[in-house]
């Protein structure tokens, strides 16, 4: 049995994490007695502080941004898939005190999609360009060949992607947001989108849609993704997500794999059904 040890989720805000509920599950099942996950809102000028007054008791953290890319001068090393996007969000901290960075967002979005039978699209369509664009481009990189069309709702956004895209080295076609239904009719979509952005699209989804991929989770479902299910998409939700990355993030930080993911999921299921 592993010694006790602390792990947390930082971010500002954070009121409504899972993260807790997901990785408290894991450790019970895991048999991890002592093993404590908690919940602090640090904000990018405190993460510095909140570092240093980490102790060898400390296993891991889990970030929420802006803090993902915050934190990387703070790391001694950051993995290959940390650095393509710049985000880190999981931090373990090794028997001899130093911080390892890691991005399990983009192998969990992968994960989420290859458990719905998806596991390569010729084409792809995202909405949004924020930060989590950036990781389903690179999530992307890995199942789809093709051309990536991404929905964008200024130049500035889409100055961005393009960059992404060069960096990631996809194939990514820039389009206006003013038409994006068309993006609905691509083997797979992945919409990243604020709550109620895309709520406007639910009725231009085709008779026959093929796969949605919605980050979203609360409220959940979104009004795009209730739409697509009715009409027999697949659709793959952010929970699926939030559960993929937290998997691996309780791999890495408690050297045991694999985890109870059926248990995780369950555990979120129930925690946003009493919401």
């Amino acid at each position: 049995m592993a010694a006790p040890r602390r792990a947390a989720v930082l971010g500002s805000p954070i009121a409504h994490s899972l993260s807790p509920v997901l990785h408290r599950t894991a450790y019970r099942e895991l048999g991890l007695t002592g093993w404590t996950y908690e919940r602090f809102e640090v904000d990018e000028s405190g993460l510095p502080a909140f570092f240093e007054t980490l102790g060898p008791e400390w296993a891991g953290l889990s970030l929420t941004m802006p803090l993902k890319r915050a934190v990387i001068p703070l790391l001694d090393e950051i993995s290959e898939t940390a650095a393509s996007v710049d985000a880190v969000n999981t931090v373990v901290r090794t028997e001899d005190g130093r911080s390892v960075g890691d991005n399990t967002d983009i192998p969990g979005m992968v994960a989420a999609l290859r458990e719905h039978g998806i596991d390569k699209v010729d084409a792809a369509a995202v909405l949004g360009a924020g930060a989590t664009a950036s990781s389903a481009l690179a999530a992307l990189s890995r199942i789809c060949p093709g051309e990536i069309a991404v929905y964008v709702r200024s130049e500035a956004r889409a100055t961005e992607m393009r960059q992404w895209a060069e960096r990631l080295d996809v194939a990514v076609r820039i389009a206006d947001w003013a038409d994006a239904e068309q993006a609905l009719r691509a083997p797979l979509v992945i919409s990243t989108t604020p709550a109620g952005v895309t709520d406007a699209l639910a009725r231009s989804v085709p008779e026959r849609p093929a796969a949605l991929f919605d980050v979203l989770y609360d409220p959940w479902p979104t009004d795009l993704a209730a739409r697509w299910s009715a009409y027999g998409g697949a659709v793959v939700s952010g929970l699926d997500l939030l559960v993929h990355q937290a998997v691996l993030q309780v791999e890495q930080m408690t050297g045991l794999a694999p985890a109870p993911l059926e248990a995780m999921r369950k555990a979120g299921e129930q925690a946003l059904a009493e919401r």
